[in-house]
């Protein structure tokens, strides 16, 4: 597994990174691992998790709607 260091971490999620030391004063996210010499270290779940990506295995179910007998055409095209 992929560990990103806590500046790596921030950029990819769009903050900073005491913002994430902020957090993990209060608990609210904890870093994945911490080396010996305190370093925080985040893993690739995490950044899913934080940018609100899907796991593989989660359906997407896709919704289309038409107003008139025109637009029939169209639905069936995209189906």
């Amino acid at each position: 597994m992929k560990y990103y260091s806590i500046h790596e971490f921030s950029k990819m999620i769009g903050v900073t990174p005491q913002t994430l030391r902020n957090w993990e004063a209060k608990n609210r996210l904890q870093a994945s691992h911490t080396s010996t010499n305190g370093y925080r270290y985040y893993s690739q779940k995490q950044i899913n998790e934080m940018l609100g990506i899907a796991a593989i295995n989660k359906k997407i179910i896709g919704y289309c709607r038409v107003s008139s007998q025109k637009q029939k055409g169209d639905l069936e095209r995209q189906i």
